[in-house]
């Protein structure tokens, strides 16, 4: 073997070790389930609520005394643009007299944790893992920048406040139950109005302030009959949808002329 070959084969070996030595050994891994991982939505759907269960599976490097964890599920829906605006009443009328764009933001937001956050983490560990509505960073174009700002600014408080009114953002610090020491679950709320796509679970455990392991999940929302035959046509037939909507709005339109017309 070469003096060349025999250092080359050193120096990998060398940097596998410092590979290993900087890559920490999980003590614990995380089992989760949801109850429904596809939902079928009607049209009368009004609802419903998912199941996230699972369980913290400990190993040999895992420390005796790490007794007590605490655990966050941060579930996001499809994202997508869009747009709070401002409005004021001027000469008696409502006019929009200013607006803020967010970019990509999730159309569907909810974390569950089984204490208050600020009882998990400490504030710099809150924001780096952004454990909380006021913490998830949410872009925006704020003039030729893009950006996210202090959770107390004006158009991102609003935007925040109508998604959870109805009931597409939501933060609930006492959803996720342990039944016992490693075994737990939570409820996923889903409302009458929430979007179709996949969303993406989210799900976190901490010991002692720290983040100790995490782990992922999916489920979709799916439309059947009716209509994902208009959706799907709308999406994949644009000028044909759009064309039959007009005719049959014309035709809707004619039909009322003469049902109520006056001779």
């Amino acid at each position: 073997m070469s003096e060349i070959r025999f250092r080359t084969m050193i120096g990998m070996m060398l940097a596998l070790g410092v590979l290993s030595a900087a890559t920490p050994t999980r003590a614990e891994r995380l089992i989760v389930s949801v109850s429904n991982h596809r939902v079928t939505v009607t049209p009368n759907y009004s609802g419903e609520e998912l199941v996230l269960f699972g369980s913290v599976e400990k190993d040999a490097n895992t420390p005796s005394t790490r007794t007590a964890y605490d655990l966050v599920v941060t579930v996001s829906g499809p994202r997508a643009d869009m747009v709070t605006r401002r409005k004021e009443r001027k000469f008696g009328i409502w006019i929009n007299t200013d607006y803020r764009e967010f970019l990509k933001v999730p159309s569907y937001l909810a974390l569950f944790s089984n204490r208050p956050f600020d009882a998990i983490a400490s504030p710099e560990v809150e924001r780096r893992q952004q454990l909380g509505l006021n913490n998830v960073l949410l872009m925006q174009r704020v003039g030729p920048d893009y950006a996210d700002v202090v959770p107390n600014d004006p158009f991102r408080s609003a935007f925040v406040r109508l998604r959870s009114e109805h009931g597409l953002y939501r933060e609930e610090t006492s959803a996720v139950t342990f039944l016992t020491p490693t075994l737990f679950r939570t409820g996923i709320p889903l409302p009458a109005e929430v979007p179709i796509g996949t969303y993406d679970v989210e799900i976190k455990l901490f010991s002692d302030g720290q983040l100790v392991t995490r782990t992922e999940t999916a489920f979709d929302i799916v439309k059947v009959g009716f209509e994902q035959f208009v959706a799907t046509s709308a999406r994949q037939n644009g000028l044909v949808y759009g064309l039959v909507t007009a005719f049959m709005a014309l035709m809707t339109g004619w039909m009322a002329s003469i049902v109520f017309r006056k001779d």
